[in-house]
């Protein structure tokens, strides 16, 4: 007697049908090899063989697909869920090449798999960044590659890591451009804000080459990079802006590319008191909520003008931060939200109450959003690196 695994439901009605006929051939064929009580010929073995390894085919395919799409949900458990079924290697190697070969792979995802702190994290990483050839590319070019492939995510420390790991290999496929890979480290961030700078329309001072040039001065072990490589890079970044690589390809990606923070938080409710998971990301003095990581729009904005923050207890939740309105109490603070049907609404919340995971994670956000109005994410990690340049280069 022979034992059928109930068929999947993920597979569509014409799968589920192609699959029970299968078992019904399969089934028909061991009653005849019992009935006739001899050995299978061999076109009975080879047609079961086929019809069992086709079915085995089709089943890893879904499950190969069905993990794909936990990745762009939940990057750690969607790779989990592929080392466990034995569709992927759960060594640095297997994964990175996964990452950047695979298509249909959410860059939002990429780019957060890629910026945990985990030694397996960093070791992917790292064999992700030396898929990469950037050999006779100059810095533009080369960027132009390696942020095609992900999206870089919205935390100074995850943002610096990934900046070091492609200016160390940078500088590995072309040994005589610069210096030390802090040199190329300090330009790669110049290029990026030169990016937003020239092709952000919320930008209204731009900046000219000579400002660039003079913003560069110093960092290539404390001597000056030549003018003519800066004006190359420069031209390059004003005649082409970067490409940014966002799956859905919506208006708002511009806006998204390089957040100040972005994270899984709860969020309470405006009318209804129930705390739902959203996905926030801060950016251009507004915080953006979503319920998933690819969806197209926003559920909701939240303009931070005009508007404070501050630690606030909660009742069975720890880490909570609110949002308020310091000179308009009771009034409801000017924000939009997506109703389910399409329609954008004004917001019903007189303040916001948010939960993060922990008391570090709280207080991050809550600095994060106080900085978000005044300071540019990229200025701290750049201003430590020349600083530390241009200490170390050599006195006359």
């Amino acid at each position: 007697c022979s034992v059928f695994s109930p068929v999947s439901p993920d597979f569509t009605a014409d799968e589920r049908m192609e699959i029970e006929t299968i078992k019904m051939y399969k089934k028909d064929l061991l009653d005849d090899i019992q009935v006739h009580d001899q050995p299978p010929t061999p076109f009975i073995v080879i047609s079961f063989n086929v019809a069992f390894t086709f079915s085995k085919t089709m089943e890893k395919g879904k499950q190969f697909s069905s993990g794909k799409k936990k990745f762009n949900m939940d990057p750690k458990k969607g790779i989990n869920y592929l080392v466990d079924n034995k569709l992927l290697e759960g060594k640095a190697q297997s994964i990175a090449e996964f990452l950047y070969k695979e298509e249909g792979l959410n860059k939002t995802a990429i780019g957060e798999f890629l910026g945990e702190r985990e030694e397996l994290h960093l070791q992917t990483l790292k064999a992700f960044v030396e898929l990469h050839e950037f050999s006779d590319l100059n810095l533009v070019q080369a960027l132009r590659q390696f942020l095609w492939s992900f999206r870089l995510p919205g935390e100074a420390q995850k943002i610096d890591r990934m900046m070091e790991a492609f200016a160390t290999r940078y500088c590995d496929c072309n040994t005589h451009v610069f210096q030390s890979t802090d040199t190329c480290y300090i330009l790669s961030f110049a290029i990026i804000m030169l990016n937003t700078s020239l092709h952000n329309p919320n930008v209204k001072d731009k900046t000219t080459l000579e400002r660039f040039i003079s913003m560069n001065r110093g960092i290539n072990n404390g001597g000056d990079l030549p003018n003519d490589l800066l004006t190359k890079l420069y031209e390059s970044i004003r005649n082409e802006p970067f490409k940014i690589p966002e799956d859905d390809g919506n208006d708002l990606t511009h806006t998204f590319f390089n957040p100040d923070r972005e994270g899984w938080l709860l969020k309470l409710g405006g009318r209804v008191k129930t705390w739902k998971r959203r996905w926030f990301i801060l950016t251009d003095n507004c915080l953006y909520y979503f319920e998933f990581t690819t969806d197209k729009e926003p559920r909701g904005i939240i303009p931070l003008e005009n508007l404070c923050v501050r630690e606030v207890p909660y009742p069975r939740k720890p880490y909570c931060l609110e949002l308020y309105n310091p000179n308009s109490r009771g009034q409801k603070i000017k924000a939009c939200k997506t109703e389910t049907d399409g329609r954008v609404v004004e917001g019903k919340h007189q303040s916001y109450t948010i939960c993060a995971a922990s008391a570090e994670e709280r207080d991050s956000w809550i600095e994060a959003i106080r900085a978000s109005i005044t300071k540019d994410p990229f200025y701290d990690l750049v201003s430590v690196r020349k600083k530390k340049v241009i200490n170390q280069a050599p006195q006359d």
